[in-house]
């Protein structure tokens, strides 16, 4: 069973910065698609930042492009999203997901789309305030 536990989320000031991190496990580390999504109580489910376990290839939302960062260690079968130039609108619960039915991403690109991702992380909350 695909496990996924993120970690790493608190309250900063704004500009301040947080690293997020989720640990996957429960499954081959191949072929998989993780995405960084957001929600606030307001708003849907935003996806802000992918990656494509295989090639390391990123995308990026255009709310957080240049401030965000997302990478992997596939040795630990963890992903990361370091958050720079934290905003107040940047406050959200943030879930990690990954998919691997070549819906999300791949050779092709990225596909941000929450519906597409199988498997999801619990949450965790980012607060930017002063």
């Amino acid at each position: 069973q695909v496990q996924l536990e993120e970690s790493g989320g608190g309250s900063v000031q704004p500009g301040g910065s947080l690293r997020l991190s989720c640990v996957a496990s429960g499954y081959s580390y191949d072929r998989w698609c993780m995405g960084w999504f957001r929600q606030t109580p307001n708003n849907g489910r935003e996806g802000v930042a992918f990656i494509y376990v295989d090639s390391g290839n990123t995308h990026y939302a255009d709310s957080v492009n240049g401030r965000f960062s997302i990478s992997q260690d596939k040795d630990k079968h963890t992903g990361y999203l370091q958050m720079d130039g934290l905003k107040p609108e940047d406050t959200a619960v943030y879930y990690c997901a990954t998919d691997n039915r070549g819906r999300t991403c791949g050779p092709w690109g990225f596909k941000n789309d929450p519906a597409q991702f199988k498997n999801w992380g619990q949450g965790i909350q980012v607060t930017v305030s002063s």
